[in-house]
């Protein structure tokens, strides 16, 4: 099967400018295609999951991938998927993020021998003469045309500030570095369309688009969150284990379609398991688990990872789930109430928060499920290896001291 249709296989395209260029294109390793990341954080996170397999699969058929950040862009704002504008950040805080980004890249996209290239947009937006970019670029886009671009149009009753107005404009002048597609989620289709446009307007040059679907765009983005936010791929924001957790709990419904689309099984290995159902969907989502966690943490972060949760399953403890350390001054007469152990341990974010989780009878001590918000528990009980706290199904905490 040749890749093209591979990606169909997986699930992964949602819509194409040109079908048959970019079949041709994709198949014959002749695709130099980028993929946008905004800087806004010191981490990638399972919001570009996709993106990176994606990346990882078309560089493996020869075609050439350009990680694009938007350093410049980022000096704007995407206003897709928001409600308010975002935050300026600072040029240095633009550029560490950047840094951050290209060492977790690495073990996705190999960067070497020219095989792909890592650029930042701020290097030719920044010193862009705003009246020539109105003249050259600004000419090109009909406001009418914006208008009607989603990520404008739900903006327009709260508020859309020029600068955010501006965006794609911004995007659109990305395409440098002989490149010939972008490929996105379909929250950016609008985006990605201008860029096309302008290539093919200003240029004369072949350009083309395509989105991936959204399993972790728009529909993913409420996947990649829990308690304590996003998932992200450095272990020292979310660990190993945590992130090995997190696809392991995944919604039956999801499960393989989350195996097709980012892990690198063979299809047909895939195909056999679309008849798995009950206990073997928990077999499904140990496998799936344990190849997105050995794919960003490595082979041996995710048999750690596999055998603690499967511990933690069997026996209630695992060595590698997150811990958390009590002092002295944390007990009471010798003793700690359930409500601060929860607080204590960062299950929770306030004490009403988690009296409600008491009440509401999803709180467990070492697998006894605690109802009484009163409750409390001795200090010695925490010597040793501790005790494992538990709130909801999916939240774990070593607690000792």
């Amino acid at each position: 099967m040749q890749i093209y249709d591979e990606l169909v296989a997986r699930g992964l395209i949602a819509q194409t400018t040109d079908e048959d260029e970019i079949r041709d294109l994709v198949n014959n390793g002749k695709a130099v295609f980028y993929i946008g990341f905004d800087p806004t954080a010191d981490s990638l996170h399972v919001g570009h999951f996709m993106a990176l397999c994606l990346m990882k699969r078309l560089q493996m058929a020869g075609n050439k991938p350009i990680a694009l950040i938007g350093g410049g862009t980022a000096m704007i704002g995407d206003p897709s998927g928001r409600t308010d504008m975002r935050q300026m950040m600072t040029k240095e805080t633009i550029q560490h993020n950047v840094d951050c980004f290209k060492k977790q890249m690495s073990k996705f996209i190999d960067f070497s021998e020219d095989k792909a290239l890592l650029v930042n947009n701020a290097d030719w937006l920044l010193d862009l003469n705003y009246v020539d970019v109105l003249r050259d670029v600004g000419a090109c886009f009909s406001v009418n045309n914006m208008l009607r671009a989603e990520c404008y149009k739900q903006r327009m009753e709260k508020g859309l500030s020029f600068l955010e107005f501006n965006y794609m404009i911004m995007q659109s002048y990305d395409q440098k570095y002989g490149c010939n597609m972008q490929f996105g989620g379909d929250d950016q289709w609008s985006n990605m369309l201008g860029g096309t446009e302008l290539i093919r307007r200003k240029l004369g040059k072949d350009a083309y688009a395509m989105t991936i679907t959204l399993l972790l765009n728009s529909e993913g983005k409420k996947m990649g969150k829990t308690q304590k936010g996003a998932v992200w791929l450095d272990p020292n924001k979310t660990s190993p284990f945590e992130f090995y957790q997190y696809w392991r709990n995944v919604a039956d419904a999801d499960v393989l379609k989350c195996i097709r689309m980012l892990t690198f099984l063979p299809l047909e290995e895939i195909d056999k398991m679309d008849s798995w159902e009950g206990s073997q969907l928990n077999q499904a989502k140990e496998i799936l688990a344990y190849e997105l966690t050995k794919l960003v943490h490595g082979e041996e972060e995710a048999m750690k990872a596999q055998e603690s949760a499967r511990a933690l399953f069997s026996k209630g403890v695992a060595a590698d789930m997150p811990s958390v350390t009590l002092t002295a001054d944390d007990f009471k007469d010798g003793a700690i109430d359930i409500v601060s152990v929860l607080v204590k341990s960062g299950l929770v974010t306030s004490r009403n928060e988690g009296r409600r989780a008491v009440e509401q009878g999803g709180v467990a001590v070492d697998g006894e499920k605690i109802t009484d918000v009163q409750t409390t528990i001795p200090e010695e009980k925490f010597d040793g290896e501790g005790v494992v706290v538990r709130r909801g199904k999916k939240n774990f905490r070593k607690v000792s001291k």
